[in-house]
């Protein structure tokens, strides 16, 4: 390998890193029942918060609470994937690299 290519490798993993920490500082939110239930996440898709409106909790209806919750954590997760795809899919070419992101 010449050095003109391990300088252009070194460079992409650079910018590869810097994406990585950039989506670890990046929120994304999700929301169920028109905002009663709140997610908040990094584009590592990791959960930062969960937020429940107090009128969205009614004892008779904890099934109805789970989906809701369900759903904002799949609202905001989707949103991480396409922040992640974003940031990285220029930089990967569209490749997907296992254990990247």
């Amino acid at each position: 390998m010449d050095r003109k290519m391990l300088n252009q490798l070194q460079q992409m993993q650079k910018k590869l890193m810097q994406a990585q920490e950039d989506l670890g500082k990046t929120l994304v939110e999700g929301s169920a029942g028109g905002g009663v239930i709140e997610v908040k996440m990094n584009g590592h898709r990791e959960i930062l918060s969960i937020t429940i409106a107090p009128e969205a909790v009614d004892p008779n209806e904890i099934e109805m609470l789970q989906d809701l919750l369900m759903l904002a954590i799949n609202d905001a997760s989707k949103k991480a994937e396409e922040l992640s795809n974003a940031k990285m899919g220029p930089l990967t070419g569209g490749l997907n690299i296992p254990g990247l992101f």
